[in-house]
């Protein structure tokens, strides 16, 4: 009968086995048909060719304008040496010997070099020279450098007459731009050298060489006339590829150590080269590359999502409950995920009960705790002040014996201040302004009870005198200075400043026997609060410290027998509102 039944049942798994085939189906055939498509559309588009083809017309493009400039200078320069009123003019003023009329022919030919410079914005610094003279510049549109030497210019070709220069820094005196230059000669009467220069405007070598032309990283070669200078644009280019694109072939493109050579032969001849890194040309095929891994991991992306749909439709709740017991462990405030499965929602809903309350009193547990950290606070300071509070008085009955009325005042009234501040009820948070305050009252009444015997001084930077602390923190270590560290002529400093981002260095330091590295240890040790004397107000301090800033708190001790204390303590700096009193 059981196993009639159990068959019966038996078909129900058929569904879970149908579901699993469509899931698999659909997580191969779908990634297949998209990684079909992209491969082809990828592929059809590097085969084409476009990029070889927009670099050559890029290429040209450049190349063009470099022609038209060129073409520009070879005009201008023609204007300035074969025109003959601006020759004639030159004549006249290099044989002229009255200055007037030398000085008229001189603003004449400075016109024209404006007029012609005005009319034609691809021309730039423009000179009439004269070489072997004593200052070669006779007119100029611009100031030239003071070693002004064409001979040491770069030679680019020649070309309807005139000789050219480039690539090459312009002769400006304040550019230091690249520049293309022309020197063209000009025949006047006599036996004077004479030649006009030119140079193409300070940008428009910026402007031909566009890096954002091509639309990737593209480096170019110039190659002069003669083909043996090869001149490097802009980037750097291994020297064999240099050597390489000045050489004499016809290949308007060609590969040669992991670049592609792209070349422009001008008829003006010259060469402009375009150098590409493979791996740059080949971008597309390693974006294709690229975009198959990523079909890839998607593809394993999306058959790990079936498995974890799957397992979530399977085992997903009975898991989901195992870990909020654990999680328990680790974060109890964190509240439970629900399954969205009546049976066990309605399990995790009494365990987050559970949780909640365990919260409740572990919350009450803390509070408690820290209630009787401030208590134990209390105890202390309880302990520490009625031992002030007796020798004090003992010191106004001194006082009113021997002396007149004015220092009872004064003793009394720094009593009060002193009294007041650390047996007062205002809050336990102060600030270090305060708390000083406090501290040069409470020495003020030392120094009476002493007679003067030892000094005290205060330091205290101002942008920490508003930071928050607990009160009565440093009066106990100044306190142990006095009690259990100085000796005649004693001194008693209070340094308080600024340490490192958002920190506080307060400092307590005295000049008295000090102490081996047996009494600091003792000193630093966990040991027995109510013991008397030194004990009780480091104690306090320590404990002050800890409850307040934990592990946030530097304490140091520097101390050697007969040299005196150091006491460094480093905090980070707080408002009162950050303190929970």
């Amino acid at each position: 009968m059981l196993k009639r039944n159990a068959g019966r049942h038996a078909p129900a798994s058929h569904s879970l086995r149908m579901t699993l085939v469509i899931y698999l189906l659909v997580g191969t055939l779908l990634p297949l048909l998209i990684v079909g498509i992209v491969s082809y559309t990828s592929i059809y588009s590097i085969l084409s060719g476009k990029i070889g083809s927009g670099i050559s017309a890029s290429l040209r493009q450049e190349a063009l304008s470099l022609e038209n400039a060129i073409d520009n200078l070879d005009f201008a320069s023609k204007q300035f040496a074969l025109d003959g009123q601006i020759v004639a003019e030159m004549s006249s003023f290099l044989e002229e010997k009255q200055i007037y009329r030398k000085s008229q022919i001189m603003n004449s030919i400075n016109e024209k070099i404006n007029l012609v410079n005005f009319t034609n914005p691809y021309i730039g610094l423009t000179a009439y020279i004269m070489p072997g003279s004593e200052d070669p510049v006779l007119f100029t549109n611009m100031s030239t450098r003071r070693n002004f030497d064409i001979s040491r210019l770069p030679s680019f070709m020649r070309y309807n007459g005139a000789d050219y220069y480039g690539p090459h820094g312009t002769m400006y005196a304040v550019g230091d731009n690249v520049v293309f230059s022309e020197r063209r000669i000009v025949r006047v009467n006599g036996q004077h050298d004479l030649y006009v220069y030119l140079e193409t405007n300070y940008s428009l070598l910026r402007k031909i060489f566009n890096p954002q032309a091509y639309g990737m990283q593209v480096n170019h070669l110039l190659v002069n006339q003669d083909g043996t200078a090869t001149n490097i644009i802009d980037g750097q280019v291994p020297a064999r590829v240099v050597d390489a694109a000045g050489t004499s072939t016809e290949a308007a493109h060609e590969e040669l150590d992991g670049y592609h050579l792209f070349r422009y032969e001008s008829p003006q001849g010259w060469k402009l080269v375009a150098v590409v890194k493979k791996s740059v040309f080949n971008s597309e095929i390693y974006t294709w590359f690229y975009k198959m891994i990523l079909l890839a991991l998607l593809t394993l992306l999306f058959a790990g999502m079936l498995a974890w749909l799957i397992w979530r439709r399977i085992y997903g709740p009975l898991r989901k409950v195992n870990l909020e017991i654990i999680r328990m462990a680790e974060n109890v405030t964190a509240p439970v995920a629900f399954t969205n499965v009546e049976e066990f929602d309605f399990v995790l809903t009494n365990f987050q009960q559970m949780k909640d309350q365990v919260n409740e009193l572990i919350l009450a547990v803390a509070r408690n705790e820290k209630q009787k950290s401030q208590f134990e606070i209390e105890k202390l300071l309880s302990q520490i002040n009625p031992h002030f509070l007796h020798n004090t008085l003992n010191t106004v009955q001194w006082l009113a014996r021997l002396n007149g009325q004015k220092e009872i005042d004064k003793l009394v009234t720094l009593l009060v201040k002193v009294l007041h501040y650390n047996l007062g009820k205002q809050s336990i948070i102060v600030t270090i302004g305060e708390e000083i305050e406090a501290i040069r009252n409470y020495m003020e009444l030392q120094r009476i009870r002493y007679d003067y015997e030892f000094e005290f001084n205060v330091q205290a930077d101002e942008e920490v005198l508003g930071a928050a602390v607990p009160r009565f923190l440093l009066q106990p270590l100044v306190e142990n200075s006095i009690y259990h560290g100085l000796s005649d002529n004693g001194r008693v400093d209070v340094i308080i400043t600024a340490h490192g981002p958002g920190e506080v260095q307060l400092c307590v330091r005295d000049n008295g026997t000090g102490m081996d590295e047996v009494q600091i240890g003792e000193l630093l040790a966990d040991g027995d609060v109510g013991k008397r004397g030194l004990g009780i107000g480091f104690s306090y301090v320590m404990r002050m410290l800890r409850t307040y800033y934990g592990e946030r708190m530097t304490l140091q001790i520097h101390s050697a027998v007969g040299e005196g204390t150091t006491i460094t303590i480093i905090i980070p700096i707080k408002g009162k509102e950050d303190f929970d009193d």
